[in-house]
């Protein structure tokens, strides 16, 4: 499906003169004041040449034809930091094919930054038709709009340009991205959780004993049953069986903290598409996946989705996560988390700090749930503060942010050691690392047995 708008038939442009017409009237100008100085009697000579220029213009845009129709087609949905295409298609009436339509869209700031598309147009096939494509990628979440629409062409001479505008009020949902999950995600679920060795993981990576079976070279030696492996004259090994159907709830920070940018991308964006990816992953082994967003108060708790088949509700839920401009409540956040899981689940908390204040609180009711449930909390790498902190230091100014950057580095460590003192298992990680990590530290947390 595509979001289009197609614009009338249009017999009549507005038309004005192009860059090189006001830089020939320029010249003009200062030729008359030259030739006025020089021989005073022939001071018409400008105005007459200025008159030509313009009659010039008005022909240049006369031949410069009328626009027949205008077609701008959007998906309907895309997903934030992914390309969106945007086709343009029009029909100039003779319209010469070195022309250069431009087309100039103005859009919701979340499908292109500054809100402003620019795409040049090709002459097609057919004769008048005119295509083009540009592909944005939005920075955010949410539905985006694209309100109006310039087209712009320039007569033969390049004298004069005619120009349309149109409201075209096409929308277009951004999701979360979902790419990883397509991809190097699902390699790695092969690889390490089902297809093809479903049957020995299942059976052979947990923590309660299920059965003996014939030791495998690729088994670890420590599974070996001696005493059985003797009474039956070949080599035995231990078989456990792992754990399915456990609670992951997947928490989001969606306060000002997580709203700030990464690499183009707001962080908690960058966090969406690692919990997906290990949710999409989480569901195919048989796991049941909630997501839970908080920032001054609760704002979103899906209910537990429990096949791959209702995926798509984990998506929605997620595209209703809001960018808030406001510090995060931990200690509602966290009590209302815990009044609603009946079971102990393994609560995945993505989140970010700078307030020491805010810190205390998050240390204080993480351990609080570290009692009843797991908790992973997966934070991404601030590498700006480590440049500022390694950076060449050359002026006083330089040597002002290096100790500005090491105390907050110094900081957040403090934060994340007790932390981990308290029993949350912590994921520090650059944001391009973020997903693997995830499904890893998930896969690994698996096989352990200590969610249920």
């Amino acid at each position: 499906m595509a979001a289009g708008a197609i614009l009338p038939r249009w017999r009549l442009a507005a038309f004005a003169p192009s860059a090189r017409a006001i830089q020939l009237l320029v010249m003009l100008a200062l030729a008359s004041l030259v030739v006025a100085a020089v021989a005073p009697r022939m001071w018409t000579v400008g105005p007459a040449a200025g008159m030509t220029l313009l009659l010039l213009v008005i022909a240049d845009g006369v031949l410069a034809g009328g626009m027949v129709v205008l077609r701008v087609i959007a998906p309907e949905d895309g997903e934030v930091g992914e390309p969106l295409p945007i086709r343009i298609e029009a029909h100039l009436a003779r319209a010469a094919r070195w022309t250069r339509p431009m087309v100039a869209l103005s859009t919701d700031p979340r499908l292109c930054p500054g809100g402003r598309l620019d795409i040049a147009l090709a002459p097609d096939a057919l004769a008048g038709h005119w295509t083009g494509t540009g592909a944005p990628a939005p920075g955010r979440r949410g539905t985006g709009t694209i309100a109006r629409g310039w087209l712009r062409w320039q007569g033969p001479l390049g004298l004069a340009h005619r120009q349309i505008t149109q409201s075209i009020a096409a929308d277009v949902r951004v999701w979360p991205n979902l790419a990883p999950a397509r991809g190097k995600a699902l390699q790695i679920f092969l690889r390490e959780a089902s297809f093809g060795l479903v049957a020995r993981r299942i059976r052979g990576d947990g923590s309660e004993f299920e059965a003996l079976t014939e030791y495998q070279p690729d088994m670890d030696r420590r599974r070996i049953e001696w005493k059985s492996s003797a009474r039956h004259a070949r080599l035995l090994a231990r078989e456990y069986e792992i754990e399915r159907n456990n609670q992951i709830v997947l928490a989001f920070d969606c306060g000002q903290a997580m709203c700030e940018p990464i690499a183009g991308l707001a962080r908690i964006d960058r966090a969406v598409t690692a919990a997906l990816t290990t949710a999409w992953v989480a569901l195919k082994a048989e796991d049941r996946v909630s997501l839970f967003g908080f920032a001054a108060r609760p704002l979103v708790m899906s209910p537990f989705i429990t096949a791959p088949s209702q995926f798509h509700r984990l998506q929605q839920a997620a595209a209703e996560l809001d960018y808030r401009h406001e510090d995060a409540n931990f200690t509602l956040a966290m009590a209302t988390l815990a009044t609603r899981l009946q079971r102990r689940s393994l609560i995945v908390l993505f989140a970010d700090f700078t307030d020491p204040t805010a810190a205390e609180m998050m240390i204080e009711m993480c351990a609080g749930l570290v009692r009843r449930h797991r908790v992973l909390f997966v934070v991404m790498r601030d590498e700006d503060l480590h440049d500022l902190a390694g950076g060449a230091v050359t002026t006083p100014g330089d040597v002002a942010r290096a100790v500005v950057a090491q105390g907050l580095i110094r900081q957040r460590a403090l934060v994340l050691t007790r932390l981990r003192q308290a029993g949350v298992r912590v994921i520090e990680t650059p944001w391009s690392a973020i997903g693997t990590r995830l499904l890893e530290t998930y896969l690994a947390i698996k096989r352990e047995g200590s969610i249920g």
